[in-house]
């Protein structure tokens, strides 16, 4: 497969909407946008990347942030490390205390990942709240989020004129979903007038799961750059683990069922892992 064949079957395999969110429509929005997001990141000769992420269940059991972007977040950030790029998580303190202590049980310097500072080339925001026009936060059930959430240092990283930005998401009220037409995300995701995101970024990945753009995003970036993605990465076996260990230890609760399962979005561990599975395949095509 050429890389572009590779970058297509890629992003093919992230853009199944499997809880029939009517995502059909911001696909195809968007659809060239993966490809110049990977591009974008791998073009820059020593990028400094942050990584947001963190969405808020309220009504969780207990109350924690999602499975949905952390397990994403994570995964990006090992593989820029594997690339040699600087990366730190953006996110509130009880996701990275979650971080910190992955890296640690990892032998790596935490501090090295969850105490961002400086200015950035790019942002990348995985399942990440954004305020809406009335500039509220808001659920999928558009329940209103804004307290749980601190947006003050990641506002500063957006407004900085030189940074380039990614947003991945799956619903229409996260970063980066601003880039969309409101009449697009009001029509096609329901409640979507009230929670849709006000905040665009230069690139927009929709996914059926945000963490599936995650590994989409990182897997691009290893075939443009023409580098074999250490084994571990792209490994199922290793994301259960690392899934396990997130709900246990955060704790992290399932997006759509809010309990403390290791879960996503309410979907079963097969029909989860399979977009990574088909992505481990293009690599090794």
């Amino acid at each position: 497969m050429t890389t572009r064949e590779k970058l297509a079957a890629i992003l093919a395999a992230i853009q199944v909407d499997s809880g029939n969110r009517g995502l059909s429509p911001l696909f195809q929005a968007v659809r060239d946008d993966f490809a110049a997001a990977c591009e974008c990141l791998a073009s820059v000769e020593k990028p400094r990347v942050a990584i947001a992420t963190g969405f808020y269940i309220p009504t969780g059991h207990p109350p924690a942030f999602e499975t949905d972007g952390p397990l994403g977040a994570y995964f990006l950030l090992r593989a820029l490390q594997a690339c040699s790029i600087s990366a730190t998580i953006v996110a509130e303190q009880p996701i990275l205390s979650l971080i910190e202590t992955l890296e640690e049980h990892s032998g790596r310097n935490p501090q090295a990942v969850v105490s961002p500072a400086g200015r950035y080339t790019h942002l990348v925001a995985i399942e990440r709240s954004g305020p809406a026009i009335d500039c509220q936060h808001y659920s999928m059930r558009g329940f209103e989020i804004t307290e749980y959430h601190d947006n003050r240092q990641l506002e500063g990283i957006l407004n900085d004129a030189d940074c380039l930005t990614i947003g991945i998401g799956d619903g229409g009220n996260e970063i980066g979903m601003g880039k969309l037409p409101h009449s697009l995300i009001a029509e096609a995701i329901p409640r979507g007038d009230r929670i849709h995101c006000r905040v665009p970024t230069d690139y927009l990945i929709v996914a059926g799961v945000s963490n599936w753009g995650a590994y989409a995003l990182a897997a691009g970036l290893f075939v443009i750059r023409g580098q074999t993605p250490p084994w571990h990465l792209f490994d199922a076996d290793g994301e259960w683990t690392l899934l396990q260990r997130m709900v246990q230890e955060g704790p992290l609760v399932d997006g759509v069922s809010g309990l403390t399962t290791a879960t996503v979005d309410g979907l079963s561990w097969d029909a989860y892992i399979q977009p990574l599975i088909r992505i481990r395949e293009i690599l090794r095509s």
